[in-house]
């Protein structure tokens, strides 16, 4: 019977199934005809149907074909001049991933056809290919979009009261005892009740997942027996990675992911992605023809002058062109799809400044940052910035737009050189803590503008920060040249695992400093999954290819002591909202108070002195927090108040005795939290002027009730 074929339209792009059949649009610019390929939906995908496409509005060729129905899979092949030196790399024989596939399903098979070039020949990308790739790349599939979200209903969870919890859906989820062995690793062992009751009890608001966007796993990685872990390898844009499913490949995908959104959201867990908008697994002239590059090349990357070859701002070969069109549609189109049909509470973004470079300089106000404020469902989530990329002048951490958030990556080396006792001044460690004013204040942004992170997955984990001196990747297959070298860490006296109790005891202290300091520090905290439980890579610093028990969770060791302190940790701060503020410390008197809302001090009890900020052997200060200088309302307008603090932090290895300071800052004090025995609660008490020995390498935190008695106003605002 012959197929009925109608114009269909432009829009949407992708496949649009509508109850009835589907349409069928994708862009290409150059192209001079262009296939749609239908595929039997046996797993054998023998049968190929080729359809031309006739019609073409505005650059998008389109086609309705009634009777089509959701796991119908499809790829494209289009037609138009070979002439890399123009930039231009056609080629029919190469079966196309549709740009705005909405499921994926297969993986991609490392044979020679994929190229669009005969690899052993000389000219390399300059000769053609004519081999035909269908049986080896993975097939577009259409999806239907109904689901019964029932009343499910974003948190919006307030940037000042964000903790977020960076992880890997297989990584968190596969070796896990008390998941059902059937989806660990997948959207569903993510939404399952034991996993939310766990980061319920620890309690983050938001979880954010390493990529999910079907990626493409890398050949010279296979071909030494290991994967792409982590993700950062982009070819769908618009779809689930079908590795994370336990339900199907043909869509189902689909809903196990819009499952797991909705069990989160339903416990007040927001989700975050992070997503790879700045390159794609295609690579270089070498790369593969698997989407973009046989589509439109031109209409997609960041060519050079000799259009041959790619403009690299990622180190991944090639880099998408957002100051295009059709580009900056592509990445809002799919944002937007994120936000409204998969229900996403926002994006962490990759390798950030390379979206905001217009030709070759960064600039925060590109096209892609104009549009995204402008846009009325984008600019309503939560965005955060990767302020850096690997080209000439990407380390942009601070320069990013009002409505952003950013890693900070001062941050970062500020505390792990503080902690590891470097000479260091002390006035950067105070700027970090009370949350980079110096980076943020001057752009009328406010301390949630600052991500604060100790250690994140690209990097050693928390137990590694402070077991190894060196990092130790040869795992990785590249003779440890991988990863970065200087990482700011302190094996504490031996290198890895070690019997050495005082080395060991050591450490634990030195996890904890990191712990408090992270979660006392204003700003949004950041905790990478497993640092709370002492997880180990054993020193790998780039474990990006180690889809194995360097990577996964090691739920049977956890260690327990480390879990509670961190929960307790989270809880205070969570109660505490001089830890979470909204709006900057002024260092100005406090209105009938007779004191500052935050004063530095000496361990003598003296306030410090402005020449003491630059002594770059000065490893100790105290700082007072006065509840009453928050200066803002909550929800329904009254006045936020809290207790006062006083904390004192030692990076020095001897201990320090500090005099507590006069009693306009408080009448009684009691230490709730010290680090060097892992205590979090009430316990002795001081009075003004009284010594308070702080040991070497600890922070104590004391508490004094506001005027005395219990605090008033919404601690949890």
């Amino acid at each position: 019977m012959k197929r009925k074929i109608y114009p269909g339209n432009p829009y949407p792009q992708g496949a649009t199934y509508d109850g009835k059949g589907v349409n069928f649009a994708l862009f290409a610019r150059h192209a001079e005809s262009v296939e749609l390929c239908l595929f039997d939906s046996d797993k054998s995908d023998a049968h190929e149907e080729r359809i031309s496409i006739t019609e073409r509005t505005h650059d998008i060729w389109h086609i309705y074909l009634p009777g089509v129905r959701p796991g119908q899979k499809y790829g494209y092949r289009v037609y138009g001049p070979y002439r890399p030196e123009e930039g231009h790399r056609f080629n029919p024989h190469k079966l196309l991933i549709d740009p705005y596939a909405k499921a994926i399903a297969g993986a991609i098979h490392w044979h020679e056809s994929i190229f669009g070039y005969d690899i052993d020949n000389e000219e390399k990308d300059l000769s053609f290919n004519e081999q035909d790739s269908a049986p080896y790349v993975p097939k577009s599939v259409v999806v239907r979009n109904t689901f019964n979200w029932g009343d499910d209903a974003r948190p919006n969870t307030l940037y000042h009261r964000t903790i977020i919890y960076e992880t890997h859906v297989k990584g968190f989820t596969f070796t896990h005892p008390d998941i059902p062995e059937e989806i660990r690793g997948s959207y569903a062992a993510i939404g399952h009740p034991v996993t939310i009751k766990y980061l319920k009890d620890l309690g983050i608001t938001a979880i954010e997942l390493l990529p999910i966007h079907q990626f493409v796993n890398d050949g010279h990685l296979q071909e030494n027996g290991l994967n792409n872990y982590w993700g950062y390898n982009t070819i769908g844009f618009f779809a689930p990675d079908v590795k994370y499913s336990s339900s199907g490949v043909n869509g189902e995908q689909v809903v196990e992911f819009k499952q797991m959104v909705k069990n989160l959201h339903k416990a007040g867990i927001e989700v975050i992605l992070d997503v790879v908008y700045n390159h794609t697994a295609e690579g270089n002239q070498l790369g593969p023809t698997l989407s973009f590059k046989g589509i439109d090349n031109r209409s997609y990357y960041r060519l050079m002058e000799d259009m041959r070859y790619y403009r690299d701002y990622t180190g991944t070969g090639n880099t998408l062109n957002a100051n295009l069109p059709n580009v900056l549609q592509l990445i809002m189109d799919s944002l937007r799809y994120w936000i409204l049909e998969m229900h996403v509470d926002g994006f962490r973004f990759d390798l950030a400044s390379t979206l905001a470079r217009e030709f070759h300089d960064v600039n925060k106000l590109s096209a892609f940052f104009d549009i995204i404020h402008q846009d009325p469902v984008i600019s309503q989530v939560k965005l955060i910035a990767e302020p850096w990329d690997v080209g000439e002048g990407g380390y942009q951490v601070g320069n990013f737009p009002a409505g952003w958030v950013e890693w900070n990556g001062k941050y970062r080396d500020c505390i792990r050189d503080y902690w590891r006792g470097e000479d260091s001044k002390l006035g950067e460690f105070a700027f970090r803590f009370t949350g980079s004013s110096d980076l943020y204040e001057d752009d009328y942004r406010r301390p949630t503008a600052s991500v604060n992170f100790i250690t994140a997955h690209d990097g050693f984990t928390l137990n590694d920060l402070v077991s190894y001196n060196e990092k130790h990747n040869d795992a990785n297959g590249e003779g440890n040249r991988d990863g970065e070298s200087h990482n700011r860490s302190w094996n504490c006296g031996e290198e890895g695992e070690t019997d050495n109790q005082d080395v060991l005891a050591l450490r634990e202290k030195q996890k904890r400093n990191f712990l408090t300091t992270l979660f006392l520090s204003q700003g949004i905290p950041m905790l990478l999954g497993g640092d709370e439980m002492g997880r180990t890579q054993f020193g790998n610093n780039n474990a990006y290819c180690q889809d194995n028990e360097i990577s996964w969770y090691k739920w049977d060791q956890a260690d327990a002591d480390l879990l509670s302190f961190t929960k307790k940790l989270i809880q205070f701060r969570k109660d505490h909202p001089t830890f979470c503020r909204r709006k900057w410390f002024m260092g100005q008197e406090i209105k009938g108070a007779g004191v500052e809302d935050i004063v530095w001090f000496l361990p003598e009890g003296s306030m410090m002195p402005e020449e003491a900020w630059a002594t770059d052997f000065a490893k100790s200060l105290a700082v007072y927090l006065d509840g009453r200088g928050i200066r803002s309302v909550d929800q329904k307008g009254r006045k936020i108040l809290d207790d006062h603090f006083y904390v004192v932090f030692n990076a020095h290895y001897e201990s320090i005795d500090y005099k507590l300071p006069e009693k306009k800052y408080g009448r009684t004090w009691t230490k709730i939290l010290d680090t060097s025995d892992a205590q979090v609660g009430d316990e002795e008490s001081y009075k003004p002027g009284d010594v308070v020995k702080v040991d070497g390498r600890s922070i104590v935190l004391l508490h004094a009730p506001l005027n005395g008695k219990k605090k008033r106003g919404n601690r949890n605002s």
